[in-house]
């Protein structure tokens, strides 16, 4: 069993939170949803909302042994400019803890300098972020590269689920 954070805030993608976390829960992980807000955050779309387990505030990423950052165009957006999410994702990042984006998520790996060499896959917009970034970007479903695993859309969550999984054995 694994603790699992899903850092996300208020515009991310329901089906790219929700069904990572039920996923997860289903496999016996602990899984937890860390927020900059407390209380709730709000799907984009008014697609719904879920309920945030714990602040960044009071989350320390020494807890979680995985991170999981869901895509929609604002969450990632909002979480790349503040700086305890990108900290709380950093430290992921060096201790080579795995971590998994999808869609529109690999904007904070961006920020905490984590795509530099590594091959990625996203939402099709942040192509030429990535690259700019120094990643290689392809067009496939579901790509791990070392403790990182990324994937493009909600079609592709089976196989990022999957994969993610992968990494947790």
């Amino acid at each position: 069993m694994k603790k699992i954070a899903i850092v996300s805030t208020d515009g991310f993608e329901y089906s790219e939170l929700i069904k990572p976390q039920n996923f997860f829960r289903a496999a016996g992980h602990v899984v937890e949803v860390v927020s900059p807000k407390e209380g709730s955050i709000e799907a984009a779309l008014d697609k719904g909302s879920v309920t945030v387990d714990k602040t960044l505030e009071h989350a320390t990423p020494e807890e979680y042994d995985a991170l999981i950052l869901p895509g929609g165009l604002l969450n990632p957006d909002i979480l790349r400019t503040i700086e305890p999410a990108v900290a709380f994702l950093q430290h992921f990042v060096d201790t080579g803890k795995p971590v998994a984006a999808i869609c529109h998520g690999p904007w904070t790996l961006i920020e905490a300098d984590a795509v530099r060499g590594k091959r990625v896959t996203s939402w099709k917009s942040l192509k030429t972020d990535l690259i700019n970034a120094g990643a290689e970007w392809v067009d496939e479903p579901v790509v791990v590269d070392g403790t990182i695993v990324t994937s493009r859309m909600p079609s592709d969550l089976d196989e990022f689920n999957a994969a993610f999984a992968q990494l947790l054995i």
